[in-house]
């Protein structure tokens, strides 16, 4: 039997950027060009200076845990065969405040800490799907 498709995003002017830099392999994140705000979720409008004048760049993939949870639930089909597994907001070094939801891989729950110094990854989920994952540092592929 064929295993279930992941649900795929749909990606629009503001988020295509993203989805576009992680099957590259970049973690691109959106950012004002009027006063170098990185903004995520995407934006049409920055929130802090209120500039229309919004771009996307490459940024380190660096960052530490702010929070995570261990999923034993799958909520869709795909994920049937995947639990349990980690997922994290993960906050960028570019930023305080700067916060992603991901998956975090290679590590167990129980070795799990806040401020875990961690790296960006990528994971082909699909032809169609790359999507940015993180590992702690000592771990993340080069």
């Amino acid at each position: 039997m064929a295993q279930t498709p992941p649900p795929l995003p749909v990606p629009d002017a503001l988020s295509e950027p993203f989805w576009a830099g992680a099957r590259e392999g970049q973690l691109v994140i959106q950012r004002c060009r009027r006063c170098g705000l990185y903004v995520h979720l995407p934006r049409p409008v920055c929130r802090r200076c209120q500039s229309l004048d919004l771009g996307h760049e490459a940024v380190s993939g660096r960052g530490t845990v702010y929070s995570w949870t261990e999923t034993h639930k799958a909520f869709h089909p795909f994920f049937v065969d995947r639990v349990p597994y980690l997922v994290a907001v993960v906050e960028l070094d570019e930023q305080p405040g700067l916060h992603l939801l991901s998956n975090l891989v290679r590590v167990a729950d129980v070795d799990t800490r806040f401020g875990m110094a961690v790296t960006v990854d990528f994971e082909q989920l699909s032809p169609e799907l790359t999507i940015p994952v993180f590992a702690p540092s000592d771990q993340a592929a080069s």
